[in-house]
């Protein structure tokens, strides 16, 4: 079995805990959002990023609303991965972002 890689560490962003940029940029919000701990078996929101509001440097995806990214994120290399590894356990995203107003 494979390890699954949290979006930082398959993005080579440097956001991530511990990473390079932090000190220019500060954590990114997945890498923060302890709501989805777990989901898709990431740390944080690190599997689940396109639902996470404000996350940077995702080579393209701009920062802000879930509304203003998700389709730029759906075609994301990373995003494809984690579809494709969770397969029918792969949770929809409208069910996660219920998750997040209801916690």
């Amino acid at each position: 079995m494979s390890i699954k890689k949290n979006c930082w560490e398959f993005k080579l962003c440097g956001l991530g805990p511990g990473g390079d940029k932090v000190h220019e940029f500060g954590v990114c919000p997945a890498a923060k959002e302890n709501k989805f701990d777990g989901i898709h078996n990431g740390k944080q929101g690190g599997r689940v990023c396109w639902v996470v509001e404000d996350t940077l440097l995702c080579g393209g995806c701009p920062k802000g609303k879930f509304i203003n990214k998700y389709s730029i994120c759906m075609n994301c290399e990373f995003y494809k991965i984690v579809k494709d590894e969770e397969g029918e356990d792969f949770q929809i995203t409208l069910l996660m972002m219920k998750h997040l107003k209801n916690k």
